[in-house]
C-alpha cells in the first residue's frame, strides 16, 4: 500500500522557533544530542512497544474475522471502509506534516529560553482548534465520504446499496477517531522530540486492550458470527452499529487521553494560546505546505486504490482482506524500520541542526543496513508461512489461499518500503519539503497509470492486482529515493549497502528451505492439510516454520560474523551480562562500518 507520507532537504536558517534561538548560555534546557546508545535504548524502547501493539492488534483482528468476517463477508468489507475514513481524512490533513514537520521544529525551539514552552502551546492550541473543526465537518459529511472511496452497483462489482448503507451508519461512529489520532500524533511528537519514546509506542496497547474488550463483549451479546457477514438493516439494527462503533472509537480516544495524562513529562506546561504569531509558526507552515501536498497526492493513491478495491467479487478478497494483509506486511515495517527511523530521526535532526553531513550520513548508512538486515529474513518468514498464518483470518483454506495471494503482492516490496522510509527520514530532518512534493507528482502518474490497468483483470483477483500494482509502485519509489538523498547529502556508503543486502538474499533463500519444509510437510499448501484446519494448527506451523528459518538466518549471519548482526546482538547484549560476556562490547548500530 502506497505511503502516504511524504518526503525531502535544505539547510534552511529560517526554522520554526527561530526567534526564540538564544546565545549558548540559554540553551542548557534544551534535549542533548542522542548518542549511539541512546539511539540503541530508544529503538529498544520503541520496537519492544511497537511488538506489544502489534501482537494485541493481530489479536484483535483475529477477533474482529470472527466478529464480522473477512474475505468474502459483505459487512466486513463495509466495516473496513469506514474505519479506514478517520485514518484518511486525518493523513489528508496532517498526517505526514506531524511527523516531518514538528521533530525538527520542536527541537529547534528547545533551544530559546523558555525550553520550547511557547512554540508547543500555540501548537497544541492550533491543531487542537482545526481537527476538532475538521472532526465535526467530517461527521456530518460521511455519506459523501463513503460515496467518494467506494464503487458502488448492485451487479457483483461494487457495494451493493444495503453495504453503503451499513458502511455509512458505521462512517458515524468512527470518524470521530479524527480529532483523536491528531491529539495522539501531536502529543506523540512531542514527546519524541523531547527523546522521551516510550509514552508514544506504548499508548496504543491501551487502544488495543480496550477495541479487544469491546469486540469479545459484541460476541458474546450478538451471537452467531455468521449471520454478522449479512450487511442487511434487520441483521445490522442500530444497537449492533453503535456498539460495534463504540469499541472501534473508544481504544482511539483512550491512546490519546494516556498522553494527555503524561504530558507533565515532557517538562512542558500546556496553557491555551490563540496568539498564533512570534514564534516561527509561519515558517514551520511554509515546510508544512509542501508536505501537505505530497499528502494530498499520497491520499489520491489511495482513493484511486480503494475505488478500484472495492470492484471486487463479493466473493472474494475485499476491503477488509487488503487492510488485514496489510496489517501483516506492516508488522515488521513497524517493529524494525519505524522503530530504528524514529529514534535515528530526533539524532539526524541535531545533525542537521549543526550542518553536519557526515553525522546524518553516517546515520542514514547504518539504519538502512540494520533495517535491511531483519526486513529481508521478515519478507521471506512471512511469504513461506502466509496461507496457514492467513488462516487465522479466515475461516477456510480457499479464503486464507485469497488473502494469501494479496500478503505475496504486498511482501515484495517490504524490504525497499522500509528502506524508503528511512531514506524520507533524511529529507524531513533537513527540513526540504519541495524535493519530495516534485518527487511525488511522478510517482502518482506511475501509481496511476498500474491501478489503471487492474481494472482489466478479473473481479476476483482485483484486490490482489491492486496490491501487486502498489508494490511495483514502492520499488520505482525506493530507487528514485536512494538517487535522491546521495544527491542531497553526498555518498552514503550505498555500495557496502548494496553487498550487505545481497548477503541477506542470499541467508534468506538458505532459511526458506527448511521453513517451507515444514510447513509442507504440516499440510500447511493444501486444503484439508493440519496446518489450515484450524487457528490453532496454523499458528502452531507458522510458528515452527518462523522459528527454523530465525535460526537458519542468523546463525549464517553470526557464523560469518557480520557486523550489522553483531550490532544487534551488542544491544540485547547491553541488558543481559551473560551474554555480553559471550559476545563482548559492540559498537553503535549507526556507526560508520567500512566492514
Amino acid at each position: 500500500m502506497t505511503d502516504g507520507t511524504p518526503q525531502g532537504p535544505t539547510n534552511d536558517p529560517q526554522e520554526a522557533g527561530a526567534q526564540a534561538v538564544t546565545p549558548p548560555a540559554a540553551t542548557s534546557a534544551a534535549p542533548e544530542q542522542p548518542k549511539a546508545a541512546s539511539v540503541q535504548r530508544s529503538s529498544a524502547i520503541l520496537a519492544a512497544g511497537t511488538m506489544v501493539s502489534r501482537v494485541l492488534g493481530f489479536v484483535k483482528t483475529v477477533l474482529l474475522a470472527v466478529v464480522i468476517g473477512q474475505t468474502g463477508s459483505q459487512a466486513a468489507a463495509a466495516f473496513g471502509l469506514a474505519n479506514q475514513l478517520p485514518n484518511n481524512v486525518y493523513i489528508l490533513v496532517a498526517g505526514g506534516v506531524m511527523s516531518a514537520v514538528l521533530v525538527p521544529a520542536i527541537v529547534k525551539a528547545s533551544l530559546g529560553a523558555d525550553n520550547g514552552q511557547a512554540f508547543v502551546s500555540k501548537v497544541l492550541t492550533l491543531g487542537g482548534t482545526i481537527f476538532l473543526l475538521l472532526t465535526i465537518v467530517a461527521t456530518v459529511a460521511a455519506p459523501l465520504l463513503v460515496q467518494l472511496y467506494a464503487t458502488t452497483s448492485d451487479d457483483g462489482n461494487g457495494f451493493t446499496s444495503q453495504q453503503m448503507a451499513l458502511a455509512i451508519a458505521l462512517a458515524y461512529w468512527c470518524l470521530p477517531q479524527i480529532l483523536f489520532y491528531a491529539l495522539y500524533t501531536l502529543i506523540g511528537e512531542i514527546f519524541n522530540a523531547r527523546g522521551q519514546f516510550g509514552p508514544y509506542t506504548w499508548a496504543p496497547v491501551v487502544n488495543n486492550l480496550i477495541s479487544l474488550a469491546g469486540l469479545a463483549a459484541f460476541l458474546v451479546w450478538f451471537g452467531d458470527p455468521l449471520v454478522n457477514e449479512n450487511p442487511s438493516p434487520e441483521v445490522w439494527t442500530p444497537d449492533r452499529v453503535a456498539f460495534l462503533g463504540i469499541a472501534t472509537t473508544a481504544g482511539v480516544v483512550a491512546q490519546a487521553l494516556v498522553l494527555v495524562l503524561l504530558f507533565r513529562r515532557t517538562g512542558l506546561k500546556f496553557r491555551l494560546d490563540f496568539g498564533w504569531r512570534g514564534v516561527g509558526l509561519r515558517a514551520t507552515g511554509m515546510r508544512a505546505g509542501w508536505i501537505f501536498g505530497v499528502v494530498i497526492i499520497g491520499q489520491i493513491k489511495g482513493l484511486l486504490q480503494s475505488r478500484v478495491v472495492t470492484m471486487g467479487d463479493p466473493d472474494g478478497a475485499n476491503v477488509l482482506t487488503m487492510q488485514t494483509a496489510w496489517y501483516v506486511f506492516s508488522l515488521p515495517h513497524s517493529v524494525i524500520a519505524v522503530s530504528i527511523a524514529i529514534a535515528f530521526f530526533t539524532r539526524m535532526s541535531h545533525h542537521a541542526s549543526r550542518n553536519d553531513l557526515t553525522g546524518i550520513r553516517n546515520d542514514v548508512a547504518g539504519a538502512l543496513r540494520g533495517v535491511g538486515m531483519l526486513t529481508t529474513i521478515s519478507a521471506f518468514v512471512l511469504a513461506v508461512v502466509a496461507v496457514p498464518f492467513m488462516r487465522l483470518f479466515d475461516r477456510n483454506f480457499e479464503r486464507a489461499f485469497q488473502s494469501s495471494i494479496v500478503l505475496w503482492a504486498m511482501l515484495i516490496c517490504l524490504v525497499a518500503f522500509s528502506a524508503e522510509y528511512v531514506l524520507q527520514r533524511v529529507f524531513f530532518a533537513l527540513e526540504d519539503t519541495r524535493t519530495p512534493f516534485l518527487y511525488s507528482v511522478f510517482g502518482l502518474v506511475v501509481t496511476s497509470l498500474l491501478l489503471w490497468a487492474c481494472t482489466a483483470v478479473p473481479s476476483l483477483w482485483i484486490v490482489a492486482a491492486a496490491s501487486l500494482a502498489v508494490s511495483i509502485a514502492n520499488l520505482i519509489s525506493c530507487s528514485v529515493w536512494v538517487w535522491l538523498v546521495r544527491r542531497k547529502i553526498g555518498p552514503f556508503g550505498f555500495g557496502l549497502i548494496a553487498r550487505r543486502h545481497v548477503q541477506y538474499l542470499v541467508y534468506a533463500v538458505a532459511a526458506a528451505v527448511p521453513g517451507a519444509a515444514i510447513v509442507w510437510a504440516m499440510g500447511g499448501f493444501v486444503d484439508g492439510g493440519f496446518a489450515t484446519t484450524g487457528m490453532a494448527p496454523g499458528l502452531v506451523t507458522s510458528t515452527l516454520a518462523g522459528a527454523a528459518m530465525a535460526l537458519v538466518y542468523f546463525g549464517l549471519l553470526f557464523v560469518t560474523r557480520n557486523p550489522d548482526f553483531r550490532s544487534t546482538i551488542d544491544l540485547v547484549a547491553g541488558r543481559i551480562p551473560a551474554l555480553a560476556r559471550f559476545t563482548g562490547r559492540g559498537r553503535s548500530v549507526g556507526a560508520s562500518d567500512k566492514g
